[in-house]
């Protein structure tokens, strides 16, 4: 039984215009059973109000579809390090579960634990598990999160550690979403999904709006982002518009997505000058596993934002990312894999211009990729 209660906000579907309150726990489109979006306008957040405010992702709450949070672990506020003279590094790997996922996971919670449902699941190759978990058990939420087979054993014990049950699925990531998503039609169950639930991008935007708080009220010339599912890059192009919107921006930066050479079939669209990913591409072993999505749900946003930034897709190899992983240590930063993507990538490619980029998982989730 749903608690009684008002939300303002609703989902909406981008293709088939279908609406949904968002009490109702439809998790999908049930047309074209594809993600939501959230029928919401953010106000313009006052730059020079922010100094007295909580040192959280919270402190955007003009930004943002809910406030006032209970579950909240301090989230966000992360640090922004220089790394050449041009090139800069968000240290998300600093978060309360040690990755960039608490800013939506916290969302999510946070809505759940409104909606009051019987249980909530997720599904994830381990970050996105991980921040779920967490959170839930801030919120009191009785929680399960489907994993593949492979998945890092730290993260599993981390996952069971915060009191959640684990559904181990046989199979790559594609098999536990789909997994997940039939465990997600059963009554009374929310499905803390950070890929179809737009209340997660919501709490990824606030990644942005750190940096331009941080920068003085600007942004660099390119964010530089992972996409697997496009979380952390749909998130950024939802904060731009926002400030571009609202003058609080003379220009939109370009996104640069970055896949693993190994699973790259957004790269691919991109380059083929396709509007979406006509099907699941072919999975191949790599050390980024939080970014191996071989057929991503929003592909179609995802290609979209990056095109119209002015921004492309670049893809790293497996021994970029060992070397960047190595090299990053060196420098003092312990991050996994899957997070030194970006590096990698801007490394092997530069930019002109200011450049960030995302280190978005720590390297005690996973250890040092093998030389």
């Amino acid at each position: 039984m749903l608690a009684a209660m008002t939300i303002t906000t609703a989902y909406v579907c981008p293709r088939c215009g279908i609406r949904s309150s968002v009490s109702s726990l439809t998790w999908c489109c049930p047309e074209c059973r594809g993600p939501w979006d959230l029928d919401y306008t953010a106000a313009p957040v006052p730059l020079g109000a922010l100094a007295g405010r909580t040192g959280s992702l919270w402190r955007y709450e003009e930004a943002l579809p809910l406030s006032g949070p209970s579950c909240s672990l301090g989230e966000g506020r992360t640090p922004l390090v220089p790394l050449t003279d041009t090139v800069s590094a968000k240290l998300d790997f600093l978060m309360p579960t040690l990755s960039f996922k608490d800013r939506g996971a916290v969302m999510l919670a946070e809505l759940a634990r409104r909606l009051a449902p019987r249980r909530v699941i997720a599904d994830s190759s381990g970050n996105a598990g991980t921040a779920v978990a967490a959170y839930c058990a801030r919120a009191g939420l009785d929680c399960t999160v489907y994993v593949p087979e492979g998945t890092s054993p730290k993260k599993l014990e981390q996952i069971r550690a915060h009191g959640a049950r684990l559904a181990v699925v046989p199979g790559d990531r594609e098999a536990t979403a789909r997994a997940a998503r039939e465990a997600a039609d059963e009554p009374g169950t929310f499905y803390a999904s950070h890929v179809f639930n737009p209340y997660f991008l919501h709490g990824t935007k606030t990644y942005v709006y750190e940096l331009w708080e941080d920068l003085g009220g600007r942004l660099p010339d390119t964010l530089v982002v992972p996409a697997g599912n496009g979380t952390l890059l749909l998130g950024a192009d939802l904060a731009t518009a926002e400030l571009y919107a609202h003058g609080l921006i003379p220009a939109r930066p370009a996104l640069v997505a970055v896949q693993a050479e190994a699973v790259a079939p957004l790269a691919e669209a991109f380059r083929a000058g396709a509007d979406d990913v006509p099907g699941p591409a072919p999975v191949a072993p790599t050390l980024a596993e939080g970014i191996a999505i071989p057929y991503p749900p929003r592909a179609r946003q995802i290609l979209r934002a990056v095109r119209d930034s002015g921004g492309t897709f670049l893809t790293v190899t497996e021994d970029q990312i060992r070397d960047a992983q190595r090299d990053l240590a060196a420098r003092g930063l312990f991050v996994e894999p899957t997070g030194v993507a970006c590096w990698a990538a801007l490394t092997a490619a530069p930019r002109q211009g200011s450049a960030v980029v995302p280190l978005c998982g720590a390297g005690a989730k996973t250890g040092l990729a093998p030389a």
